[in-house]
């Protein structure tokens, strides 16, 4: 399994990169799974339902909804942020696990970039980390002139396939 995470400030495009990514993927016939890091917990049970009433309502360690063609667990755990356990835990069989966020993790990142959003690319090519970089991602090149990883443009010809390509070569593999 190859683990890689997309990053970038709010709003910059990182569900919009990593849904390309894995469509890219799933194209090559890979399998694809995705993990999404979030500060806040998740709260996408509304109240009444009978998963509402299951996990939060009597308090169940893990509820399941299973349904013909979806299943989603809802899970009581303490704040396990590390995307290399929840993806040996969660995401076996995995060609590629791709996640989102996980900026402070010791990950090979993409990093999405966008001019109208403002602001300075996270990527500081004199960080420690600069290394962790596998691609920088933007609008206007100009954000990463002193970049030491490959830059791609998405006005690029092919720029999708060249990021799959070396995300897929510099991806942790699990």
């Amino acid at each position: 399994m190859r683990l890689i995470t997309v990053i970038g400030i709010k709003n910059a495009g990182k569900t919009t990169l990593t849904v390309a990514l894995a469509s890219e993927y799933v194209r090559r016939g890979r399998r694809v799974m995705t993990i999404k890091h979030g500060h806040h917990p998740a709260d996408v049970d509304r109240p009444g339902s009978d998963t509402f009433r299951h996990f939060r309502e009597a308090r169940a360690e893990r509820t399941l909804i299973a349904a013909p063609d979806l299943r989603v667990l809802f899970e009581r755990t303490a704040d396990d942020y590390d995307a290399v356990a929840l993806a040996r835990r969660y995401m076996d069989g995995a060609d590629i696990v791709l996640c989102e966020g996980y900026k402070r993790a010791a990950l090979p990142k993409v990093e999405v970039w966008r001019k109208v959003i403002g602001g300075r690319p996270i990527y500081d090519p004199a960080a420690p980390n600069a290394k962790e970089w596998v691609a920088l991602v933007v609008d206007d090149r100009t954000a990463g002139e002193d970049a030491r990883c490959p830059v791609l443009a998405f006005s690029d010809t092919n720029w999708l396939q060249t990021l799959a390509n070396l995300v897929w070569e510099r991806a942790l593999i699990l």
